[in-house]
């Protein structure tokens, strides 16, 4: 039964406890990290993982993840659109503006 769960991990060594069973030691290892975008299955290898030598958990680092998720963003590599601003009309010529309310 595998388990799996992104959490930071940049800062742990190659190996620690396992969180999930207690049991197992979870080991710094590169996996082929597969996913769908809509209905298309996505592999990308070498990815970062921690898995427990026991229970199988896996744990993906959450840089790493928001850096694939970028990356598979569809719309990454568009241009942003600006929004317009529309312009407040002029007050008509002849009028004054009103004092500002205290």
């Amino acid at each position: 039964m595998n388990h799996e769960t992104s959490v930071q991990h940049s800062t742990q060594p190659e190996h620690a406890p396992c969180s999930h069973c207690g049991a197992g030691v979870i080991h710094l290892r590169r996996i082929t990290y597969f996913t769908y975008l809509g209905e298309e299955l996505i592999t990308v290898p070498d990815f970062p993982a921690w898995i427990c030598d026991v229970c199988g958990r896996r744990e993906y680092d959450e840089r790493a993840i928001a850096q694939l998720n970028m990356l598979l963003n569809p719309e990454a590599g568009k241009p942003t659109r600006r929004l317009k601003r529309t312009r407040q009309p002029a007050p008509p010529k002849g009028t004054h503006p009103l004092p500002p309310l205290d």
